[in-house]
Order: C-alpha cells, then sequence, then structure tokens
C-alpha cells in the first residue's frame, strides 16, 4: 500500500487505545475509497516499524478488523481486505478535564455501551483552557458529537464560550451543566447543591452524634459552588455548627466533628492527622468522602462515601449518542454507609 503513513495514523497525545486509532484509520480509509477491496495491509512488521508501536497492537487491531468481516489473512501472503461495506459508527469526540478511577468507570461504561456503533476519539486536557482551544479548533469539526465534561483550572469563562459556540446538535455535557451554554444540547449531569443536601438527609441518624459539621472545600478548584450552597443549607435546617476549610495545614482536629472532602489529596492528609492525634474514627470524629472508589471499602474499616453512579454516567451519556437525543440526566447520588461515620 502507497503512502501509509497518509492512511492510518496514531496520534500520541490521544487516550484512545492505539490499536483502535488504528482500526478507525483503516475504516476511515475505506470510506474516502483509498483502500479498496483485494487490497492488501501492509505486514504487522511493517506497520509496527512505520507507526513506532508494537507488533501486538498491530495484530490487535488486524485481528478485530477479521471478526468485523472486513479483513482476511492468509499463511504467508498476509492481511488483505474483503470487504468495504460496513456499518459506519458515529465519530465522537471525547474530552475529560482530567483522568482518575472514577473518570475511567466513566469511560469503561461509556465505551461498553457504544461497542462498535461509535469511534470514539479520547482526549484530556488537564483543566487546561489552551489545551482544551487547541484539541477543540483542530478536532471538533470532523465529529459528529462532542461530549465535553466542563472544568478548567483558569479561564472558565472563556471555556464555557467555546463549548457555546459549538454547534448544539453534536454538543453533550457530562458531570455538570455548564454556566452560560444555551441551547437545545444533552446533558449527564450531577445536580451538586440537592446531591449533597439529599446525601446529609440520608445520614442525618448517623450524623446525630456529632455537633460540627466541616467540609474540605480546596481554595483552587473546579468543583461547583453549588456544594457550598447544599452543604450549608443542610447545617441550617439541622441546626449543625458548620465550617469551610479551605486548607487542612493548620486544621486542628477535635472531637465531635465530622469532615467532608472532595479531593483524594485532602483525605490523606485528614487521615494522617487522625491517626497522630489517635481519634477514633467512626467515634471521636466521622469522615465522609466524595466519589465511591474500592480501597475506600478497606481504608480505615470503611469509609461512608457520597457518589455519583458513574457508570450510570457513562452509560446514559452512550445512549442519549445512540438515540441521537437531546435530553438532559440528572444522575443521582449514592450514599454508601461504612464504619468511618
Amino acid at each position: 500500500m502507497n503512502n501509509i503513513q497518509n492512511i492510518v495514523r496514531i496520534d500520541e497525545y490521544s487516550m484512545t487505545p492505539k490499536y483502535l486509532q488504528l482500526i478507525n484509520s483503516i475504516l476511515e480509509g475505506m470510506q474516502s475509497g483509498h483502500i479498496r477491496k483485494d487490497d492488501v495491509l501492509p505486514s504487522i512488521n511493517e506497520l509496527s516499524c512505520v507507526l513506532e508501536t508494537a507488533r501486538s497492537t498491530i495484530e490487535r487491531a488486524y485481528n478485530e478488523l477479521k471478526r468485523m468481516g472486513l479483513v482476511a489473512s492468509v499463511a504467508g501472503k498476509g492481511y488483505f481486505i474483503v470487504h468495504t461495506c460496513f456499518h459506519k459508527p458515529a465519530k465522537v469526540l471525547l474530552l475529560f478535564n482530567k483522568l482518575s478511577i472514577h473518570k475511567k468507570m466513566i469511560y469503561d461504561a461509556f465505551a461498553a455501551t457504544l461497542g462498535d456503533k461509535a469511534a470514539i476519539d479520547f482526549y484530556i486536557y488537564n483543566n487546561d483552557f489552551e489545551l482544551f482551544k487547541k484539541i477543540i479548533e483542530e478536532k471538533s469539526g470532523f465529529h459528529e458529537k462532542c461530549v465535553i465534561i466542563p472544568n478548567f483550572s483558569d479561564d472558565k469563562d472563556l471555556g464555557y464560550e467555546l463549548i457555546d459556540s459549538l454547534p448544539k446538535k453534536k454538543l453533550i455535557l457530562m458531570d455538570k451543566l455548564a454556566e452560560g451554554i444555551s441551547g437545545n444540547f444533552g446533558a449527564v449531569y450531577e445536580d451538586f447543591e440537592n446531591d449533597i443536601y439529599t446525601a446529609l438527609q440520608q445520614l442525618a441518624d448517623r450524623l446525630g452524634k456529632y455537633h460540627t459539621l466541616k467540609l474540605i472545600f480546596p481554595q483552587q478548584t473546579y468543583h461547583s459552588q453549588k456544594i457550598i450552597r447544599g452543604f450549608r443549607r443542610f447545617c441550617r435546617q439541622y441546626d449543625y455548627k458548620h465550617e469551610i476549610l479551605h486548607c487542612l495545614q493548620h486544621e486542628q482536629i477535635e472531637k465531635g466533628c465530622v469532615y467532608i472532602n472532595l479531593v483524594e489529596d485532602d483525605l490523606v492528609i485528614l487521615i494522617e492527622k487522625m491517626m497522630e492525634g489517635r481519634f477514633k474514627v467512626g467515634t471521636d470524629v466521622g469522615v465522609i468522602s466524595y466519589n465511591e472508589i474500592p480501597i475506600k471499602k478497606i481504608i480505615l474499616d470503611g469509609i461512608t462515601t457520597i457518589s455519583t453512579d458513574f457508570t450510570l454516567m457513562g452509560e446514559k451519556t452512550a445512549e442519549l449518542i445512540l438515540r441521537n437525543s437531546a435530553d438532559r440526566i440528572a444522575i443521582p447520588f449514592k450514599v454508601t454507609v461504612r464504619n468511618s461515620l
């Protein structure tokens, strides 16, 4: 095959697995007519060398194309195209602000639900507006759908303005509804204020043995201020002393307090301080942690969590794409009670 570099390609900055990028490139070549029936594909060794990627990656891609009935192989002759007619998968640009355990849960459920009905182009923009802008400008025009988790460390308004400029028929927001985005677009999101309020209501019996609730809300964060509003609304309604902590560095742990953390770094600091002070967690002090991940079943003999159902978020977002829907779906919060409270 001539000019292979112009037909199959790997984007090192994409989070999409390389074998999937290779499959998508070959499918695009078929659609454009650059790859035709009976064309011989490069050998695994040749393509591995040209793309500077592992032989196992190329082999996995070729085997998946064989499973799809598009490619066959003959010993000694290699791989060749046997069909070029296939169901055209939707091209989806997926933009996450960062990668974490719960973001992986979202991605896994999203990809599994879409299956082979969509080709996912996956990028992480690290909460950085300039990187986000670069990806949008270079990639969004080539995709039927743009799925975005809209969180920015700086230039939030510019980020929202750029998102608002996208055609609404292709836009789906995930995780939160960004302010100022107008029009008829799909969204699968958290209702931050009501989520924490109703979660604390569910924990009211356990909270009854404590006198003060403290929310650890980092000074520099992309988390929604609506979390603070929901926290304060609960504390005022149920007559709890309460405080917003922006940093744990100078915090003196005291009996009768419940600490609610949003980020894992703060949870580590909190646990260290409690161990140093020999506090009995679940009796002297309480801990509630955002975002359910497996390790929290074990830490401190089990940490109580309040968490979005991330698997459901990924599934519902994929369903919007499959139905070409502009529905807006609030994902319910889940409370998991353990010994830390």
